[in-house]
C-alpha cells in the first residue's frame, strides 16, 4: 500500500513537472523571440531609413547628370548667342547693302561685273555712271590706271597695279553712260556744265585741289554728302563723306558731263 502511494506520488509529480516544463517552454518562446524581433526591427528600420535616404540621392545624382549633359549640349548655342562683336564674322559692304542702307537713294545697284547689266526704268546718265562706279568698290588705286573698259595697269608707281586712279574711275563710270571723258582731272573739269553745289545730282563730278591752279582730284557724287572716288596709292575705290574739313576747304566745283 505504501509502495503504491509512493508510486502514485512520483507519477503525479512527474506529470506535474512535465506540465510545468511544457508551460515554461511555451511561455519562454515568445519571451526569447521578442529581443530578437526588437533587435531586428531597429536594423530593418535603419536599413529602410538608409534606403529611403539613398533613393532621393540617386535621383538627385541622375538629375544632376542629366542637367550637366543638357548644359554641355546647350553650351555651343549660348556661346554663339553671346559672341562678341570681335568674334562675330564681319559683314562686308556690297553695293546692294549700300543701296539698302540709303547710301544711293532710288539708285539700282548692279552686281560687280565687267559690263553694266540692263537697268530697269528711266535713269539719268548720272545714275548710270554712279551705278557703274559702285561696281568697282574695293578695286585697287593705280596711278594712271583705268579705261572705258575697266581697271588697267597704271604708269609710274602704278605700273604693277591693276586698278583706277581718280580720273580713271570717273572716265570708266561715265563711259557706261555713253559719255567719253579724258583721262586727266584738269581736262574733265572743263568737260561739262558747271553746277552749283546745292543743285548737284547723282553722277555729277566733284573736284578738289588745294592749289590755285587746276583741280588735282575728282570724285563722283552719289547722294546726300556721299561720293565715290579712288583716293591714293595703297588705297582702294571707296565711298567717302565730302562734308569734312579737308574736302570742304579744297572743294573747287561741280561739273555735269554731257
Amino acid at each position: 500500500m505504501t509502495t503504491r502511494i509512493t508510486f502514485l506520488r512520483l507519477a503525479i509529480g512527474a506529470a506535474l513537472l512535465t506540465a510545468l516544463l511544457t508551460t515554461l517552454i511555451i511561455n519562454a518562446t515568445p519571451a526569447q523571440a521578442t529581443p530578437a524581433a526588437r533587435s531586428t526591427s531597429p536594423q530593418t528600420a535603419a536599413a529602410r531609413a538608409v534606403s529611403t535616404r539613398a533613393a532621393p540621392t540617386r535621383a538627385t545624382s541622375a538629375q544632376a547628370a542629366a542637367a550637366r549633359v543638357a548644359a554641355t549640349r546647350a553650351a555651343p548655342a549660348r556661346a554663339a548667342d553671346q559672341a562678341t562683336p570681335d568674334q562675330a564674322t564681319p559683314v562686308q559692304a556690297t553695293p546692294t547693302r549700300v543701296a539698302a542702307a540709303g547710301a544711293v537713294a532710288a539708285l539700282p545697284i548692279p552686281a560687280p561685273a565687267g559690263k553694266l547689266p540692263k537697268l530697269k526704268g528711266p535713269l539719268t546718265r548720272g545714275q548710270i555712271a554712279a551705278a557703274a562706279a559702285l561696281t568697282q568698290l574695293g578695286v585697287s588705286f593705280s596711278w594712271g590706271g583705268g579705261s572705258a573698259k575697266g581697271p588697267t595697269l597704271g604708269i609710274g608707281r602704278g605700273a604693277t597695279t591693276r586698278g583706277f586712279d581718280c580720273s580713271g574711275l570717273t572716265l570708266y563710270a561715265w563711259s557706261r553712260a555713253g559719255i567719253r571723258l579724258s583721262h586727266h582731272t584738269a581736262a574733265q573739269f572743263r568737260q561739262g556744265r558747271r553746277i552749283p553745289l546745292s543743285a548737284r545730282r547723282t553722277g555729277d563730278l566733284l573736284f578738289f585741289g588745294g592749289n590755285p591752279g587746276a583741280p588735282t582730284h575728282v570724285a563722283l557724287f552719289l547722294t546726300g554728302t556721299l561720293m565715290i572716288h579712288a583716293p591714293k596709292t595703297g588705297d582702294v575705290v571707296r565711298r567717302a563723306n565730302f562734308n569734312t574739313p579737308y574736302f570742304r576747304t579744297t572743294y573747287r566745283g561741280t561739273v555735269r558731263p554731257g
